[in-house]
This record gives structure tokens, C-alpha cells and sequence, in this order.
């Protein structure tokens, strides 16, 4: 008697595994021949181990990274100014004689001078925040003013002589006479007056004449 020997295989079709048997006769049964078992195979059926792996790894979560902010740098700068200043000139005073005591003359006006400075600034972020002398100059030299002030003794004569100035004092002698002053005329001196100081001795209108 002939004997079907039968096998089963899995068939993947359309995603979806499926059981197909295969059957082969056999001529007799001294030459049947045990056939090999089955293989039952699951066609591309992914890994039992991927699956899990794939279930245990978490989903990755996006972040944004904050960076922080770097310290603006401070910009320096250096210039060089330049200022001017006012020199005061000096007052110098010179006796002269041949001015009026109490007169003051100006003979020589003053003239302010100019010093002229040099800085080295230093600027930062635009505001100064140093500031050095390097130079100092005078660039004009200032004037001395000289004031020359009179010296000289104006003496006031008596109207009432002509001829010689006969000083007005609390009393006026002859010079060279026995008088005592404290002032003292020299003659001739003419009476055009009142003789308020009794020069003339001889009553001739002419006195300090001997």
C-alpha cells in the first residue's frame, strides 16, 4: 500500500503566515523511506529579542540648551586734548619825580599771557575716566604793567608877594635871617598884598632884600 507522507510548511503571504502541506507518494512500502520532520519556519518574522529591545528603549526628548551670555568687552580709548589758561600779569610802581606827589601814570599797560596744557584722556565705553598732564606750556608770555607814581612836592605861594614864591605856612622868615620859620623864603620879594608875615622891615614893599 502506497503511503502518503506528508509535510507541513509556513507560508508568508501578504504579511500573514499560513500552513500549506506538502504530500509525496511513495511507490511501496519497503521503499518508504522515513521522511524528514517537518520544518515549520516563520517567514521574515522579526526578532523576539529586537522587539523587546525596540519596547525598552524610551523615546528620545529634545531639549534646547541654554547658553549663557558672555560679559560685553569695554572699549578704550585714548586721546590727547589740549587747554588753554590765563597768565595774570604783574603790576610794577615807579617813583618819579618830576610828577605831581599823588599822580599815578600808567607807562607801560600789562598784557595777560596764555599757558597752553596738553592731556593724555583715556575714555571708556565713551565716558573719561582718567586724565593725565603730559605737557605745560606758555605759549604767551604775559606783561608786566609799570605804574610810575609823581613825587614831587608842589609848592603853594602866598598871593599877597610876587617875584619869589612865598611858601603858606604858619609863618614865613628871610632866609639867612635871625627867623625861626618854620618856612623860609629868598629875596627879593615884593609886597603886592598885605605883608601877612612881616617881611619887609623897612616899609619899601620890597622884602628879604639885605
Amino acid at each position: 500500500m502506497a503511503l502518503i507522507s506528508a509535510g507541513v510548511l509556513v507560508v508568508l503571504c501578504c504579511g500573514v503566515p499560513g500552513i500549506v502541506a506538502l504530500v509525496s507518494p511513495t511507490s511501496s512500502d519497503k521503499d518508504a523511506t522515513t521522511p524528514p520532520a517537518p520544518t515549520i519556519q516563520a517567514a521574515d518574522a522579526p526578532s523576539t529579542a529586537t522587539e523587546a529591545g525596540l519596547a525598552a528603549t524610551p523615546a528620545a526628548t529634545s531639549s534646547t540648551a541654554v547658553t549663557p551670555t558672555a560679559a560685553a568687552t569695554p572699549v578704550v580709548e585714548t586721546r590727547t586734548v589740549t587747554e588753554t589758561q590765563k597768565i595774570p600779569y604783574q603790576t610794577r610802581t615807579v617813583n618819579d619825580s618830576s610828577l605831581p606827589k599823588g599822580t599815578r601814570k600808567v607807562t607801560t599797560r600789562g598784557v595777560t599771557g596764555v599757558k597752553t596744557l596738553t592731556y593724555q584722556v583715556t575714555l571708556t565705553d565713551g565716558v573719561q575716566t582718567a586724565k593725565k598732564l603730559v605737557r605745560s606750556q606758555i605759549t604767551k608770555a604775559p606783561v608786566t604793567q609799570v605804574v610810575r607814581v609823581g613825587t614831587k612836592v608842589t609848592q603853594q605861594c602866598d598871593p599877597n608877594y610876587s617875584g619869589a614864591c612865598v611858601p603858606i605856612a604858619s609863618d614865613v622868615d628871610c632866609a639867612g635871617g635871625s627867623g625861626n620859620g618854620p618856612a623860609y623864603v629868598d629875596g627879593p620879594v615884593r609886597v603886592v598884598g598885605s605883608d601877612i608875615y612881616d617881611l619887609d622891615q623897612d616899609g619899601d614893599g620890597i622884602a628879604c632884600d639885605t
